[in-house]
């Protein structure tokens, strides 16, 4: 016979530091008011990123009625690895204006490959177009005509 499901009774998302979870806010606070054991969850936590130490990392942490949960680990936001990829500490205040570094579409695809399964897109393009205005957004400007553009060029 089938184990009857557990019933859901909320969701928090955070976004943490692979490998070093601690119980101080923002895991404390946000566990500890649905009744949930900050600690438990670091133990899990630091366990299964220890190969991510150190790069951030969205977590979907499911908690259910019997105070018990579960966890899925997201890709790490695509600015993070945007500025990772030019070397900035944050992105500009004024993306229209200043601009922190360039990257290539080659590097937007990578980094869209990473994100493809956390995006709400169905194709590639559509996921380097996500990517490509993120980075817009950071003061990151793209360099080169977009692979998709270079395919009707050459036909």
């Amino acid at each position: 016979m089938a184990k009857p499901k557990k019933k859901l009774d909320s969701v928090v998302k955070l976004q943490l530091i692979g490998g070093q979870a601690t119980p101080a806010p923002p895991i404390g606070p946000a566990l500890g008011s649905k009744g949930v054991k900050a600690m438990d969850f670091c133990k899990i936590f630091n366990e299964k990123t220890k190969d991510i130490r150190g790069e951030q990392v969205t977590v979907v942490i499911n908690i259910y009625e019997d105070k018990t949960f579960d966890f899925v680990l997201k890709s790490p936001p695509a600015s993070t690895l945007l500025l990772k990829a030019v070397g900035a500490q944050k992105g500009s205040p004024e993306p229209n204006r200043k601009k922190i570094g360039k990257v290539t579409w080659d590097t937007i695809k990578e980094i869209a490959e990473k994100k493809f399964p956390d995006l709400n897109c169905f194709t590639m393009e559509a996921a380097m177009r996500i990517v490509a205005g993120t980075a817009r957004s950071c003061g990151i400007e793209v360099e080169g005509t977009p692979p998709w553009e270079q395919e009707a060029v050459n036909n």
